[in-house]
């Protein structure tokens, strides 16, 4: 078993231990260098990373494998890479790029495992006489059409 997949089993043992943490990134460089970024349904806590840094340093010989481990939550800021995390942020508002309309800013109101609905205020000309209205619009996007998605923090 090479040096990667023997990290990839042991990440996946160290997730099946707690089901509320998912994986959004696994890096492995040339170096043997090991960057892990996980998030959660509840979060994640600074002993949720060490319990994963312990599971996959423990398991692994210095001896034969000389490697550094780096293991975060996914920042604030970071795009939203999976469909675990919209469901997880659903109630938030969100900036949305993708490629049919340029940048969409909105509460996400639902999300599953296909795509997600973002709901905004707009102001709009009335149908009848002179003046705006304020009308709510709605999409539904999938996940395939998002060049990147960003949860919007005050």
């Amino acid at each position: 078993m090479n040096f990667r997949s023997k990290v990839e089993s042991l990440l996946e043992a160290a997730l099946e231990e707690d089901q509320s943490l998912f994986l959004i990134d696994l890096k492995i460089g040339s170096d043997n260098s090991i960057h892990i970024t996980l998030d959660g349904d509840q979060g994640v806590t600074l002993k949720d990373c060490m319990n994963v840094s312990r599971a996959i340093e423990h398991n692994l010989d210095r001896e034969e494998y000389d490697f550094s481990l780096e293991v975060a939550s996914a920042g604030v800021g970071s795009p939203l890479l999976n469909s675990r995390q919209y469901i997880k942020n659903i109630g938030r508002k969100l900036r949305v790029e993708s490629m049919e309309v340029s940048t969409l800013e909105g509460t996400l109101t639902a999300a599953d495992n296909q795509a997600f609905t973002l709901e905004w205020k707009q102001r709009e000309a009335k149908p009848v006489g002179k003046g705006k209205v304020t009308v709510t619009k709605q999409k539904t996007l999938s996940y395939d059409q998002i060049s990147i998605a960003k949860v919007l923090v005050k």
